[in-house]
């Protein structure tokens, strides 16, 4: 088992090396799935981990439009139901999330918790400001509080960490 867990590190940092932009192909499909107006997305880069999504303005200049982060690196000890739950979290430079996408998880309930199509979207839009309570500004899936829970806590306190590190903080009269 730990030969097998220690080949598939070895292959994924051997993918991200190798990949378009310094990352694997599914990443990047995640990546333009978040942000449809990036042009371009930057190697992952360190403190902490995230990658910069950037996008041609109308003068054909490059703007970073926005980050990218996986919870699982920024909050590696928030688990679901039966481990961790692999998100990658897109966020403008704002601090609204531009979108989740659920990558991997090991959850019992598979396909009737948080890989909905109704989960992963009430997440577009969302302030990182908001409270992200479960059964408030978040619905509730059923048989899956603990994964749904998790998750949420993971998405809002990895986006807090990414702005507070990386983002400028807004001038109360752009919030």
């Amino acid at each position: 088992m730990r030969a097998i867990v220690t080949a598939g590190l070895v292959l994924g940092a051997t993918l991200i090396v190798s990949g378009q932009s310094g990352t694997d192909g599914r990443t990047q499909v995640l990546l333009e799935r978040l942000f449809p107006m990036g042009t371009t997305f930057s190697a992952k880069e360190s403190s902490p981990p995230h990658y910069k999504a950037y996008a041609r303005d109308a003068s054909g200049n490059r703007t970073m439009v926005g980050v990218a982060f996986w919870t699982t690196e920024l909050e590696p000890l928030e688990r679901g139901y039966d481990g961790p739950i692999k998100i990658l979290v897109g966020m403008t430079t704002k601090g609204v999330l531009t979108g989740v996408a659920v990558a991997s998880h090991h959850e019992p309930y598979g396909y009737f918790s948080i890989d909905t199509k109704e989960f992963v979207s009430q997440f577009a839009g969302k302030d990182i400001r908001d409270a992200f309570k479960v059964g408030g500004d978040i619905d509730a899936v059923s048989r899956a509080s603990i994964s749904v829970t998790s998750a949420s806590r993971a998405i809002r306190n990895s986006a807090r960490r990414v702005a507070r590190q990386l983002l400028v903080a807004p001038e109360p009269s752009e919030r």
